[in-house]
């Protein structure tokens, strides 16, 4: 179980050909399930620094961030505890590989990633970039609709 409450960071990570980076979980929350890459940010980082870390740690490319999407902060999203989530959109350099937390890692399109069982709220995280991408603007869980 998760402290009280928790920041954690996801990324939206794109590559030239519009095709994003979707990781398979292999911890016990949501195992085999695939999500976008993130974590919990630690008491001496930044959301940014948490950001270079775990996009490095999960799918070993370097990031660069180039949008904040939004906050989600549905009580229900995270099945540990109380996690709000930062998700960033960025491009990456380097070549994607499964590392560390993840069991494997896949290169899709939007649309192949929203037929997928994902963890968390990624489905409509997910959602809210495909609206992003007509509309742009910073987006949070109240405002989703």
């Amino acid at each position: 179980m998760l402290p009280k409450m928790i920041h954690a960071v996801d990324g939206i990570l794109v590559d030239k050909n519009e095709k994003i980076i979707l990781i398979q979980r292999k911890s016990d929350t949501f195992n085999k399930y695939w999500a976008l890459p993130g974590g919990i940010v630690e008491i001496s980082e930044s959301i940014e620094e948490t950001l270079e870390r775990e996009m490095k740690e999960e799918t070993s490319v370097t990031v660069n961030p180039k949008e904040i999407l939004g906050v989600f902060s549905d009580p229900q999203r995270d099945p540990r505890g109380r996690v709000i989530s930062t998700v960033f959109i960025c491009e990456y350099q380097g070549i994607p590989e499964a590392a560390s937390d993840a069991g494997a890692l896949k290169l899709c399109t939007l649309d192949e990633a929203l037929v997928l069982n994902l963890a968390f709220d990624h489905n409509s995280i997910l959602q809210t970039y495909k609206k992003w991408l007509v509309t742009k603007g910073t987006y949070w869980s109240k405002r989703l609709e």
